[in-house]
C-alpha cells in the first residue's frame, strides 16, 4: 500500500563556514561522494584532459572541481551567491588573492573533513 502525502525528507550534508578578512563568507560541503572524489583524483593527475595539459592546468582544473562540488553559498560583500553555475563563474573572476583564500579554505576544509583527499 502507498503512502501518499508523505514526503521523505532529503538528508543534507553539514556545512562549514570559513570567512576571509573582508568578511566575505565562503560555505563549503562536508559530504563528496565517491564519484566525485574520483573525478578530483583523476583531474589532479591530468588524465582527464589531453596529453598537452600541464601539471599547472590540472591543478587548476582540479581546485575548481573540487570547488564546484564542495561550495554551497559564498556571500561577497553582502551579497549571497547560491548557484553552482554563478558560484563557479565568479571563482573564474575572482582575483589573485581572492583565488589564493579560496584555496586555502579548501586545503583547511579538506584536511578537516576528508583527510584522503589531497586539494591543489
Amino acid at each position: 500500500m502507498a503512502r501518499r502525502g508523505r514526503r521523505r525528507e532529503r538528508l543534507h550534508a553539514p556545512t562549514s563556514d570559513y570567512t576571509d578578512p573582508e568578511g566575505n563568507v565562503l560555505t563549503l560541503r562536508g559530504s563528496l561522494t565517491a564519484g566525485s572524489r574520483r573525478s578530483y583524483a583523476e583531474a589532479l593527475a591530468g588524465t582527464v584532459a589531453s596529453a598537452a595539459t600541464t601539471q599547472e592546468d590540472a591543478w587548476q582544473r582540479a581546485g575548481e572541481l573540487l570547488f564546484e562540488r564542495l561550495a554551497v553559498r559564498w556571500v561577497i560583500a553582502g551579497e549571497p551567491i547560491t548557484d553552482q553555475r554563478e558560484l563557479l563563474g565568479r571563482l573564474r573572476f575572482a582575483s589573485h588573492e581572492e583565488r589564493g583564500w579560496v584555496r586555502d579554505a579548501l586545503r583547511e576544509h579538506c584536511a578537516e573533513h576528508f583527510p584522503d583527499v589531497a586539494p591543489p
